[in-house]
This record gives C-alpha cells, sequence and structure tokens, in this order.
C-alpha cells in the first residue's frame, strides 16, 4: 500500500500572506489541524498547524484590550509563523515508510508532492484509519493475542491451523518484543467463524503463549 492510495488528494491550502484569523476560522470550519501553504503558482512554500497558529496568538492573560487583540491577529500573516522546511513525500512512497518519518520527526502530517507542486496530504489519522483495518477493529469476532518464535514458517503454521480449526482470518498484526535480536514475536489475529473455546484449543499447542483471547462485536 502506498502513500497514493490513502493520502487527501488536492487538500485545502493557504497563501503565505492570509492573516492568522482567517487561517483559524477555515481550520475550524473544515475541522482539519493543518494546512499546507502555496504560493500563487502552486509551489509549496510552507506548513502551519492550528499549534503554531494558536502559539502566535496574544496569551489569555495580555493586557491588550479585545480589540487590540483581533487587529493584531488580522495584521498577523501565516508567512510570519509557518514551518518553511517543510518535509514530505511521493506518491510512490511506502505507507509504513510515511508512518516512520512521521513517528521519527514527531509531526504529524505530511504532504505529497509531484514535481514540486502539491497533489495531496498524508495525516496521523489517515494512518490510524488503516491500522484499524489492519486489525480488523470494526469486524465481529474473536481477537486472539498470542506469542510466537521467530523461527521461519511459524506464521504460516499458526494460520494454517485456524483455517484448518474453522476460522477465517480477517485481521492481523504482529510485532518483535525487544527489537531486532529478539526471537519472540506477539501475533494479533481477528479471527471469524469458529468459536473462542474451539479456537484456543486449536492454537494452543502452536504458540508459546496465549496472551489475550476475547470475542469482540
Amino acid at each position: 500500500m502506498l502513500v497514493r492510495d490513502r493520502m487527501t488528494q488536492n487538500p485545502i491550502t493557504i497563501i503565505p500572506d492570509i492573516s492568522v484569523t482567517e487561517a483559524l476560522r477555515l481550520m475550524g470550519e473544515k475541522k482539519i489541524r493543518r494546512l499546507p501553504v502555496v504560493d500563487r503558482s502552486g509551489q509549496l512554500v510552507g506548513i502551519v498547524s492550528d499549534r503554531d497558529l494558536f502559539q502566535a496568538s496574544p496569551s489569555p492573560a495580555t493586557s491588550l484590550a479585545v480589540w487590540e487583540i483581533h487587529d493584531l491577529l488580522a495584521k498577523l500573516t501565516v508567512e510570519k509563523c509557518m514551518a518553511r522546511d517543510v518535509i514530505t513525500v511521493s506518491e510512490d512512497t511506502p505507507l509504513e515508510e510515511a508512518a516512520r518519518i512521521m513517528v521519527d520527526r514527531r509531526i504529524g502530517g505530511l504532504p505529497v508532492v509531484k514535481e514540486g507542486k502539491l497533489v495531496g496530504i498524508i495525516t496521523e489519522s489517515d494512518l490510524f484509519n488503516i491500522l484499524l483495518e489492519l486489525l480488523g477493529g470494526r469486524r465481529k469476532g474473536v481477537r486472539l493475542t498470542v506469542a510466537t518464535t521467530g523461527a521461519k514458517g511459524t506464521l504460516a503454521d499458526v494460520t494454517k491451523t485456524i483455517y484448518e480449526a474453522g476460522g477465517n482470518i480477517v485481521g492481523l498484526g504482529f510485532s518483535e518484543v525487544d527489537g531486532n535480536q529478539a526471537d519472540t514475536w506477539i501475533n494479533t489475529f481477528k479471527v471469524q467463524g469458529v468459536s473462542k473455546e474451539k479456537l484456543v484449543e486449536a492454537i494452543r499447542p502452536h504458540v508459546r503463549e496465549i496472551k489475550d483471547v476475547r470475542e469482540t462485536s
């Protein structure tokens, strides 16, 4: 799955000389938390978040009068508080790479560019939705979490066992314990078509430990 498959195409943008007041109004109206900033030719020149805009606004403890605050914000432009060194990705960037960049850089969204032009944006909300789908979060069934070895063929053995018990895997996630040197993996399955009791009985001899099992709806 690539960024192009899940990005928001043709995202809402603003120009650098728009006021902070107008940018905040637009974010509130559209229920978004960040806005790419483009110049008159459509080139990406920055990005601004609601946090950036709130930090640029006067403190509630200011001695300014209300009309002075409004006048100040009307004159303060996005150009003064936007991030200029924008981290971007391309349409064919793998989703896991986009997620890694967001986590490592502690950012909540990445503009997607093609030949210098903005074509989309991928955000943490998009990635949360993908995680929900991968784990079968909206599907009924038995949610099973097990610890297994990292030996070659282990996952194939477990999935075959679930199939032979009559189960249909509709969600799957797994992670390695303690980094690349560990030989233990934590696997989570969402399974339909088999009871919790039958699934546990079938799977127990094939795993190190059943860490959690529950029915979800």
